[in-house]
């Protein structure tokens, strides 16, 4: 859509242990953090001798693009996610964190989430630790915590008619090409219905902050967007 980026949130998140000196911050307990980073320390590390294992490592999370860890192989999703220009921080965290497929469908991180925002605000208080400056790392909006950020499975099943969907498409071909190319406005075409509903929705319903595509998103139907995304996975093939 014009002038903007899908961004479907995500960062991986579980964990490992190490000894961090940094205090607490007001979002979240590190201690109480770092008890419930047990959940997820099978896939991923943090501190001095945090390597890339099942996940990336976790040092220096917080304002790294998504899919950017070095030698480790990310899903399609993420790596897309990271082209689009989706950066980690509190709100992005605490969004995957949540429930880590219903903005991320194919990724690989097979963690059903946290659902308690106070676990959530805990585990990001622990990982903020490992950051190159803590201090620095703006705290989480307290309006986040503990909304939902799934997409109605119904709205998922729904079946979207791709030659409405092409009837629509002329102002997201205005920036994005057709063809698949990336002209520094990642493409679109061949996704996903999946990803592409999800990506919408979280505009839509302003969960992702970019105000174009909110507005963009927040003109179509559940239809049009369903349409859209129909149009779009199979255009070209």
């Amino acid at each position: 859509m014009r002038t903007a980026y899908f961004i479907i949130c995500v960062a991986a998140i579980c964990f490992g242990f190490a000894s961090p000196t940094v205090a607490d911050h007001a979002d979240g307990n590190a201690k109480r953090g770092a008890a419930v980073f047990k959940k997820c320390r099978s896939c991923h590390k943090v501190g001095e001798a945090a390597r890339n294992g099942v996940g990336p490592p976790l040092n220096g999370l917080f304002q790294r693009a998504a899919g950017s860890v070095e030698g480790f192989k990310y899903s399609a999703s993420m790596l897309r996610a990271g082209a689009d220009g989706l950066i980690w921080d509190h709100h992005t965290l605490d969004i995957y964190l949540e429930n880590p497929k219903s903005l991320i469908s194919k990724t690989r991180m097979n963690f059903r989430g946290l659902t308690d925002a106070r676990d959530r605000a805990d585990v990001m208080a622990y990982l903020r630790r490992f950051s190159d400056n803590p201090a620095n790392i703006p705290e989480a909006s307290p309006t986040i915590a503990g909304t939902d950020h799934s997409v109605d499975p119904e709205i998922l099943a729904l079946q979207g008619d791709p030659e409405y969907g092409e009837y629509l498409s002329s102002e997201c071909v205005s920036c994005h090409q057709i063809d698949g190319t990336d002209s520094g406005i990642p493409s679109i075409t061949n996704w996903p219905v999946e990803d592409f509903v999800i990506a919408m929705h979280a505009y839509k319903d302003k969960k992702r902050v970019h105000p174009v595509m909110q507005m963009m998103a927040g003109r179509l139907s559940i239809e049009e967007i369903a349409g859209l995304a129909a149009y779009f996975e199979k255009v070209g093939q």
